[in-house]
């Protein structure tokens, strides 16, 4: 499995087959994971998750910002998504990765930018998370979210379970909206657990100590039913009630899970990312749970392009994985 992981990871990292994908997406299947792409047909799709009694975090879909003009563009893509929900009074929130703001260009740039977006969503109390992405963002996301926390309590960010101080900043953010996740990045046995019974114990904990130790308010990401039974059989038994937690999935996998917990009265959020953008986050996905492969074959079988869309992928996997064995 570990193999897999590492060659979806590799997938996602590649620049090239990212930009090919940017054409052939909606015709290979992926409007099935991608709520839309563009405002109008993603806030149909948030209402339509609404109504189902779910609300919403929205990601706008877009990797490799290189310069401040592409990060401008995408800021205001953040922007104008955030003013049309609040327009139509949807149940949904941003989840913003610094790195498609300018993290990487300019920390200075992207601080500007996050608090012009923190600004627009503050008109109605519009919560906003901050995404978190592989450990050279870590860093610089934590001191710029610890910066915002100064002037804005409608904040939040993401803890990673395999990191080893993933304890540690649970803990320091124990009073905030926190996302708690297994992690989908790739990262060295030196910074994160690498098996997978550690990291689901280390997400377990961190799950534990964020709904016992603060009074923030815990989101739990993840497809995992044991977890999350697990978690709901902890919750009962400390008498947390269920205002204070959240179970949080990916849009396009385990729905009939996600009404099966709304109507069990349980609080769901599914995160629906938009545009056109969509390779790097579906390959992030896969090597998270290859499982997940399953569920969206699942659902998109009877479409004929899907299938040669999901043929295009494996063969691009088993390429990479090919190459990254002859280096070797």
């Amino acid at each position: 499995m570990g193999v897999v992981r590492d060659v979806f990871i590799g997938l996602s990292e590649n620049k090239t087959l990212n930009d090919a994908s940017k054409q052939m997406g909606l015709r290979f299947g992926a409007k099935k994971v991608v709520g839309g792409t563009g405002i109008e047909d993603t806030l149909e799709c948030i209402s339509s998750i609404n109504d189902q009694g779910m609300s919403v975090t929205f990601d706008n879909l877009g990797e490799f910002i290189s310069d401040k003009n592409e990060a401008t563009k995408e800021k205001n893509n953040i922007l104008k998504m955030i003013e049309r929900v609040q327009e139509e009074g949807l149940t949904a929130y941003p989840s913003v990765k610094l790195s498609q703001i300018g993290l990487h260009i300019d920390e200075e740039f992207c601080y500007n930018n996050i608090k012009e977006i923190l600004t627009v969503a503050k008109k109605t109390n519009m919560f906003v998370n901050l995404d978190m992405e592989n450990f050279v963002s870590k860093a610089p996301t934590l001191v710029i979210l610890d910066r915002l926390l100064q002037e804005f309590d409608n904040v939040g960010t993401v803890i990673q379970a395999y990191y080893y101080d993933a304890k540690k900043d649970v803990r320091k953010y124990k009073d905030l909206q926190v996302r708690l996740v297994k992690g989908a990045y790739k990262e060295p046995s030196t910074l994160a657990y690498q098996n997978k019974a550690d990291i689901d114990q280390s997400f377990f904990e961190i799950i534990k100590s964020h709904l016992l130790e603060g009074n923030g308010f815990t989101s739990i990401a993840t497809h995992d039913h044991n977890i999350i039974e697990k978690t709901i059989r902890f919750a009962e038994s400390e008498n947390i009630s269920t205002d204070q937690y959240e179970f949080q999935m990916l849009y396009g996998f385990r729905k009939d899970y996600q009404e099966e917990l709304v109507e069990r009265g349980y609080n769901m959020c599914v995160y629906v990312p938009f545009g056109t953008d969509w390779y790097a986050y579906f390959m992030r996905r896969l090597a998270e749970r290859p499982q997940n492969l399953n569920l969206v074959v699942k659902s998109v079988t009877t479409n004929k392009n899907v299938k040669i869309g999901a043929s295009v992928l494996a063969g691009a996997a088993a390429l990479y994985g090919i190459l990254k064995l002859l280096k070797k």
